[in-house]
């Protein structure tokens, strides 16, 4: 029999839970489905939230033939076979963790997608920005997918048809965070070695070692976010055991190298530069090394970033500037601080007043009139 999210998953976006920004009516994809819009596009988030099922079900409505590859596992050939084979219907290839795919591979893919030979749909767990070639992101829209709400969980459970205590429900809803898949290999798992689904028989079948660490589950997200919070603390030793747990797990050594590099810059800051230099020297360790060895460098990583002060101002200031940008738009830079290459410019007092100085405070200040006094860095 297959498993319970096979059986359940939903063919069509009526019977789709969750992400109505997107798949609500107005939103890109139902209204891409309505006007029968074939387009490329990367799904980005977290896991168990419906990417898959989204994307069989775009394709399905657009009478398309999907060619479902993993990144992780897949290489030029399988594209190439996917070109080559016959089809009355327009092609689209479902490409799982497109992060997985390196540079060579996504250049590759690029001249099909360009053509439209292939609509390609991405799925991808960690950032396009930095896991997509600019190339490929620029002939394709990104859409942010959310963790799926509380009361959406519940729908799914319902939907399962099994009989699952108020209780039950709860601590499964706690347990998956946002993942529907987790809750649902977990629920299954547990109907066929107990026949009864309670809050008891759940915590009896976690125990087994198979579902205590799904590299696209719960346990890989509540592993990274202790990691982080233990170098964070400056704990030194527990950042160092979540460590091993990633790294006995069999846990891509350049996910956990590129969160020491972002740890280093929003954490780190500016109370230790060099932190950022040593982190990006592990990522390179991780990259041209590898496992087993590259476990050692990780390991100096860590210990380096866990005692090193702790200084988040920039990241703060960024954060803060970021949001009036959002909320406030693109306010008017101030006249003398634009750029004056003309006559024209210099008669209407574009950079009156200012001096190639270093340290020059202009009287009128540096920032937009409407936030003048605003102080981000503190």
């Amino acid at each position: 029999m297959p498993p319970l999210a096979a059986r359940i998953r939903p063919l069509n976006l009526d019977e789709f839970i969750g992400q109505e920004h997107l798949v609500g009516k107005g939103g890109p994809i139902y209204e891409a489905i309505e006007k029968k819009h074939l387009f490329s596009f990367i799904l980005w988030g977290p896991p168990g939230v419906g990417k898959t099922t989204l994307a069989r079900i775009y394709a399905r409505s657009l009478k398309a033939e999907i060619f479902e590859l993993s990144a992780v596992s897949a290489g030029k050939e399988d594209i190439r076979s996917i070109l080559k084979a016959p089809s009355l219907h327009p092609k689209v290839l479902f490409l799982d963790e497109i992060h997985r795919f390196n540079k060579a591979q996504q250049d590759f893919l690029l001249p099909y997608v360009e053509s439209g030979q292939l609509t390609l749909i991405g799925a991808t767990t960690e950032n396009p920005s930095f896991e997509v070639i600019s190339a490929l992101l620029s002939r394709s829209r990104v859409f942010v997918l959310k963790e799926l709400e509380d009361e959406e969980m519940r729908q799914i459970i319902k939907r399962t048809k099994l009989k699952v205590p108020k209780a039950a429900q709860d601590w499964l809803i706690r347990m998956a965070n946002g993942d529907a898949r987790q809750m649902l290999t977990l629920m299954d798992q547990t109907q066929e070695l107990h026949n009864k689904i309670t809050v008891e028989t759940l915590e009896n079948t976690l125990q087994n070692k198979h579902l205590r660490y799904d590299k696209k589950g719960d346990e890989h997200y509540n592993t990274i976010s202790a990691f982080i919070k233990s170098m964070r603390a400056s704990n030194a030793d527990a950042a160092i055991y979540y460590l091993a747990r990633m790294v006995e797990a069999g846990e891509d050594p350049l996910f956990i190298a590129r969160r020491m590099v972002i740890f280093a810059s929003e954490d780190v800051g500016l109370a230790q530069p060099t932190a950022l230099v040593v982190a990006n020297e592990v990522f390179r360790a991780c990259e041209m090394i590898g496992y087993p060895e590259c476990a050692i460098s990780l390991a100096h990583g860590v210990a380096y970033l866990a005692q090193a002060k702790k200084d988040r101002r920039s990241y703060d200031a960024l954060r803060a500037a970021q949001e009036d940008v959002r909320r406030l738009g693109n306010l008017p830079i101030p006249i003398h601080l634009r750029n004056a290459p003309t006559k024209l410019m210099k008669e209407l007092g574009y950079g009156e007043g200012q001096k190639w100085e270093v340290g020059f405070e202009h009287e009128k200040g540096y920032l937009p009139e409407k936030i003048k006094k605003k102080k981000y860095f503190n």
